[in-house]
């Protein structure tokens, strides 16, 4: 499976250098904490800890790396954990002891990119954040190997129910508790536009991601950046009126009732046929 038989000794320089390019870890603070950011003594990662040696972060990367390179050289069919640990120099007993499936390694490796590349801003608005978010997102969308592994990886988890569940909570919850964290921020701040619950900004920002990636394949470019902050952050004239409707519809009801209360016609009346009951 492997293209080339270097010595011993570059190919493990091969390999680490592969391994700083594919999976660097992203400048600053800005990301959230965990697989991605993990120490070189950490065990990170979606495989339960198991007695024994510590895993190498070295190795992992170098792993992960090594499974990007051959998705795209053989596609998801043809790839093979034989294959992922030749190209990465490690054992295949080394990779099913930390991930049960290429699935999983795969899965490993795209949520690493996503928080290496994909810090949660702090800009001081919510409009500023979600495009900051949004920007990073897409950028690495774009990346061929990256759309390759999301359409693999949602196939497998409609047919392997185990990974399924481990697809939702590692990489799709993964990704919405990271938006959350911008959400709750606006909140706080009291920026967050009206209307729309955080579930659902989720559900919108996810869902046209995912829609395009595997149905229409339309770019993520930043026009369509532009259309979210404003239909999330930046509510037009109509989304403002409607807000505002809201307590004015429930007062108009009030003089509707009052409207059939002919309240001087009653009192009338009643001046009127009182006497008549009294001479009566």
């Amino acid at each position: 499976m492997d293209d080339q038989s270097p010595p011993a000794g570059a190919g493990k320089a091969a390999q680490s250098a592969r391994a700083a390019r594919e999976m660097s870890p992203a400048p600053g603070p800005g990301a959230t904490s965990g697989r991605g950011s993990a120490p070189a003594d950490a065990d990170p990662g979606s495989a339960p800890a198991r007695p024994g040696r510590k895993r190498s972060e070295a190795s992992r990367l170098a792993i992960l790396a090594a499974a990007l390179e051959l998705l795209a050289e053989v596609g998801y069919a043809g790839l093979t954990i034989e294959g992922i640990a030749a190209r990465s120099g490690a054992g295949k007993q080394t990779v099913y002891r930390w991930w049960p499936s290429k699935a999983d390694v795969l899965l490993d490796a795209l949520m690493t990119k996503a928080e290496m590349h994909i810090p949660i801003p702090d800009e001081g608005s919510y409009a500023a954040d979600l495009r900051g978010f949004l920007t990073a997102s897409f950028t690495l969308g774009r990346d061929r190997r990256v759309m390759d592994i999301q359409r693999a990886l949602m196939a497998h988890a409609q047919i392997d129910e185990e990974f399924g569940r481990r697809f939702r909570t590692e990489a799709l919850q993964h990704r919405r508790d990271a938006l959350a964290i911008i959400l709750d921020r606006a909140e706080a701040r009291g920026d967050l536009p009206p209307g729309l619950s955080p579930g659902t900004v989720a559900d919108i920002v996810f869902g046209v991601i995912w829609y395009r990636v595997l149905a229409t394949h339309q770019p993520l470019d930043r026009a369509l950046v532009d259309e979210l902050v404003t239909t999330l952050a930046e509510p037009g004239p109509r989304a403002a009126k409607r807000a505002r409707q809201t307590k004015p519809t429930q007062q108009k009801t009030e003089p509707t009732h009052q409207k059939t209360k002919p309240t001087r016609q009653t009192r009338a009346a009643g001046r009127t046929t009182s006497p008549r009951r009294t001479n009566g």
